[in-house]
This record gives C-alpha cells, sequence and structure tokens, in this order.
C-alpha cells in the first residue's frame, strides 16, 4: 500500500478510482498482502511438513479460494456447502478438512462421499460415525483443551464453556467409543479461539495435545487451528509467528521424536491471511451534528460488517477524500434503522459529504457475514491482483431480493 497527499494505492491503482469504477459500499482485497501474510507462515515452519489449510468462512469469494490454491494451500471448511465451494475452486477432496459443529449426521455423510478428511467434534457423532463405517474411513478428532484464549469469550472457543470440540475431560469415553466402533483416527484437531497474542498459549494447547496423542498410533498429522493476531490499529501487538516457529516447531519435534515417526503439522489461517488485505469502502451520505456528537452516515451498515456491533471490534476508519485534512471527532454511522455504529468518536480527517471512506481490517468476515437486513443489497467485491483491479463479484440487484420468494395468494 502506497499513499500521498491525495492518494492511496495498491499495486498502483488508487483506492478512490476504485470506488468511482465500481461504486460503494464495495469490499477491495490486496493479493499481494494475501500472498505476503501466506509467505510469512510458510517461512516460519520452512523446517516442517507445514500444511496449511485456509479457513474459507473467513472470505469465501472463488476468486480468492483459486489465489490460495494456485499458492499451495489447502482449506478447512465448516459446512458441506463451502466444500462445495472449494472443490469448485479447484481443490482436491483430499485437500479439503471438513469441520462442522452441531450438523446432522447425514451432513458428515455427504463429506464422506465428497472424500474430504473429515474432522468430528463430538462423540456422539463419533459413535455414529464408527458405526456406520468402522475402520473403512479415517478421520480427525477435534479435542477442547480448556484453554481460554485472546481474552474475549466471543471469540475463544477452546474454555470450558464451548460448544466447540470433545472435552479433554471426556478422554476415557471418547477412547471407549473409538475402539468400540474400530475407528481410524488419524489427526488431532485444537482450536483455542482467535486474537492469541504469543506462542505460550499454543504450547499449553500442544502439551495437552502430544499427551493425548500418545493414545493414537496412526497419526498422520496434528492441527494447531489458528487464532494469530493481527494489527487493527498502530502499535498493537501481534502474534509473532517467527517465534511461534521456533517455540512450537520445536516442541514439535521433541514430540515426533517420542512419537516415533514425523508428522504433519497443520494450521487453519483465515483472518491472518485476509484480515489486513481488505478495505471496505463506503460513501458519507450525510454528516450530522448532535448536542451529543458529530454523525456521519454512510450508505452501508451492520448488514455489510457486522463485527463492529457483534465482536466489539475495531476497525480503523479513514477518509481517502481528504486525507490531509483537518482533524475533527466523528462517530461514523450506517443506515440501518437499528443501533448502527462502525466507530465512536474517531479523530479523523474532516468529513464532507460524499468523501469515500476505508473501513480497514474489512477482509476477514465482511462480505462472509454480510446480510440483507432491511432489505438491503449486499455490495461488489473487487481484488486487486497484477496491478489491476477486477470484479470478482457483482453487486446484487433488487431482482436478487427476492429471487426465491415465492408469492401465494392471500
Amino acid at each position: 500500500m502506497k499513499g500521498n497527499e491525495n492518494t492511496i494505492k495498491w499495486q498502483g491503482v488508487s483506492l478512490k478510482d476504485i470506488a468511482k469504477e465500481f461504486g460503494t459500499p464495495v469490499y477491495v482485497y490486496d493479493a499481494d498482502k494475501i500472498l505476503e501474510k501466506l509467505s510469512e507462515l510458510k517461512n516460519a515452519f520452512s523446517n516442517h511438513n507445514l500444511k496449511i489449510k485456509y479457513a474459507v468462512k473467513a472470505l469465501s469469494n472463488l476468486s480468492i479460494l483459486k489465489l490460495l490454491k494456485n499458492n499451495g494451500t489447502g482449506v478447512d471448511v465448516v459446512s458441506i456447502e463451502e466444500a462445495q465451494l472449494a472443490l469448485k475452486a479447484g481443490f482436491e477432496p483430499e485437500e479439503i478438512l471438513f469441520t462442522p459443529n452441531c450438523v446432522s449426521f447425514d451432513e458428515i455423510q455427504q463429506g464422506v462421499e465428497l472424500g474430504l478428511t473429515i474432522n468430528i467434534d463430538n462423540i456422539s457423532i463419533l459413535e455414529q460415525f464408527g458405526h456406520k463405517y468402522h475402520n473403512t474411513v479415517p478421520c480427525c478428532v477435534r479435542l477442547n483443551p480448556h484453554i481460554m484464549a485472546g481474552g474475549n469469550s466471543k471469540i475463544s472457543t477452546g474454555h470450558i464453556g464451548s460448544k466447540f470440540g470433545v472435552s479433554i475431560y471426556q478422554l476415557p469415553h471418547l477412547m471407549r467409543v473409538i475402539e468400540t466402533t474400530n475407528i481410524d483416527v488419524i489427526g488431532l484437531h485444537m482450536h483455542t479461539g482467535s486474537d492469541i497474542l504469543d506462542a505460550e498459549v499454543f504450547l499449553r494447547g500442544a502439551d495437552i495435545l502430544f499427551g493425548i496423542a500418545q493414545e493414537f498410533p496412526n497419526l498422520k498429522f496434528l492441527d494447531f487451528g489458528s487464532g494469530f493476531k493481527v494489527s487493527y490499529k498502530e502499535g498493537d501487538i501481534i502474534t509473532n509467528v517467527y517465534d511461534l516457529g521456533v517455540k512450537l516447531g520445536k516442541a514439535f519435534d521433541d514430540f515426533c521424536a517420542s512419537y516415533g515417526k514425523n508428522l504433519e503439522i497443520w494450521f487453519e489461517p483465515g483472518k491472518y491471511l485476509v484480515s489486513e488485505a481488505g478495505y471496505f469502502l463506503v460513501n458519507t451520505n450525510v454528516v450530522k451534528a448532535t448536542p451529543a456528537t458529530v454523525f456521519v452516515g454512510v450508505d452501508s451498515g451492520f448488514n455489510h460488517l457486522i463485527r463492529p456491533m457483534m465482536y466489539d471490534a475495531y476497525h480503523e476508519i479513514i477518509n481517502i477524500s481528504n486525507l490531509d485534512g483537518i482533524k475533527r471527532i466523528y462517530t461514523i454511522v450506517g443506515h440501518i434503522c437499528e443501533t448502527d455504529t462502525f466507530g465512536i468518536d474517531r479523530k479523523m480527517s474532516e468529513v464532507r459529504e460524499g468523501d469515500i471512506l476505508a473501513i480497514k481490517n474489512a477482509g476477514a468476515y465482511g462480505f462472509s457475514m454480510a446480510s440483507n437486513y432491511n432489505s438491503r443489497l449486499r455490495p461488489a467485491e473487487v481484488l486487486v491482483i497484477n496491478g489491476e483491479a477486477k470484479l470478482i463479484r457483482e453487486r446484487e440487484t433488487f431482482e436478487d431480493l427476492y429471487r426465491n420468494q415465492v408469492e401465494i395468494d392471500v
């Protein structure tokens, strides 16, 4: 990304020009940034048999999936529909890890029929899996280590109150089911949540995983999930993946030596790869002064970017139409008929009606969590790649809004 007094450019392409060409609101992604983050993770574990399984739920656009496929990743999917998208993007079934949660056994069977690697996170489904497939279909088991990660219960998935994974306290029950139904477990999986700052959390989880892994003689991989913290604002502490590579890499090597064979080490980055690569561009509809504050109302809302309202997530917001303007304090809100706030009391360059604002860190869980609330249309998506801005999803039309509705006589 480059900026001067007039504009911000990605690969030589002006964000203001993108907003002008494709309209607003619009999600814009930088392919170079995605590949830069991918290289960082690969380099951090360059001495290991690393498999990266991109978490499709973060950003599921086919062009993004193809970009990652072409650069050597697999994928982690959480629904059969995500699996079908991954197959359409060119991933082979064996490159796809299927990690659903609280789904019916029918959906698990669909995953088996597609040839996916199945990751099971509860004993009930595991027991049904064993009775159905016995030793004919291998699987992975997701464990809950009861580690609170990230400091926010809304994005932590490894604590004792989480719905995710088989509790480590249920290990005896788990082993009885596996032995009784003769299940071939080839992988163990652990994901403690998002915004993990340092290697120590991974090491705590790894110690638990290494101990349990000794009970499973046929393992091919251990999956440590992801949760690497990215930068949301200047001065943010982020996960040092190189430090993680050194510390976790050594612990992993020691485990493999005691286990008696070298396993693959898997990670499932989603936010880490695409968050910083995405900006959400919106137009200023109105600047509204009240006795309490000055609101900037834009042509979008939590129907397009729900993270600030759902997770109290911080997204830096800049005025790309007036980068060097005098600084003022604004609260940036959407046009949804609800409390609908992107940022409160933000100091930013003076905003005028018609200015384009860029909401940063919008690459992950932005469009993929968008909705048609208030009957608003979902935005377009653009990928900047090889110095060009290319449309990768058309903006919805009114016809899309009622396409599947069925009118009846009432």
